[in-house]
């Protein structure tokens, strides 16, 4: 089965979004309020995923997202895999993202 998939314009306001990048990638820059689980952590914090929400995915440009969310799925949650990751969202569409510390925020 397929997994769902939405463009970064169809992710509902106040929705819940993880970000499944690695550590230096989320510090230069992430979408604000995200849940940060790396994805080799995913099966060992999945706990602090919401169980009981639609939970948006993203990653740089869709790979590691669509493994969370396969996982996810099949684990019981309701996961969607974010179109283009952190690509769409800030490269393509300009969407504010945020960074650790004073830098400015980028895409890594």
């Amino acid at each position: 089965m397929d997994n769902p998939r939405a463009s970064v314009h169809e992710i509902p306001e106040g929705a819940s979004i993880l970000d499944v990048r690695e550590d230096d990638e989320w510090a230069a820059g992430h979408i604000e309020g995200a849940l940060h689980i790396p994805l080799a952590d995913l099966p060992a914090r999945y706990g602090e995923v919401p169980l009981d929400e639609d939970v948006y995915v993203v990653c740089r440009t869709g790979g590691r997202s669509r493994q969370a969310v396969t996982w996810l799925n099949d684990n019981g949650f309701d996961a969607i895999d974010v179109n283009g990751g952190m690509g769409a969202w800030s490269l393509d569409n300009g969407k504010p993202i945020v960074a650790d510390g004073d830098d400015e925020p980028w895409v890594k």
